[in-house]
């Protein structure tokens, strides 16, 4: 009698392992595909970044700049002959 518990006891704990380690490899392959959807998607948004800066750089060029302060506020380069100092 003693033998047949014990053997129960110990069929069941091989179950309980079994499941625990099904369980554990599931979880794991689940996981797995997290990791593989986020560095997808950080690599597009390095991708993004990446055309961000280029985007930035073209804008900010000092002949841009200059254009656009030309247009759109009428600024136009200094004539000394306009300049007036004003002393203390």
């Amino acid at each position: 009698m003693l033998l047949r518990i014990v053997n129960m006891t110990l069929v069941i704990m091989i179950m309980a392992s079994a499941v625990g380690v099904i369980y554990a490899k599931h979880r794991n392959r689940m996981l797995y595909v997290d990791l593989r959807e986020l560095e997808s998607q950080r690599d597009d948004l390095n991708i993004d970044w990446g055309r961000l800066q280029l985007e930035q750089s073209t804008w900010a060029t000092h002949g841009r700049i200059e254009a656009v302060a030309r247009k759109k506020l009428g600024m136009r380069n200094l004539d000394y002959n306009e300049v007036v100092i004003v002393r203390p």
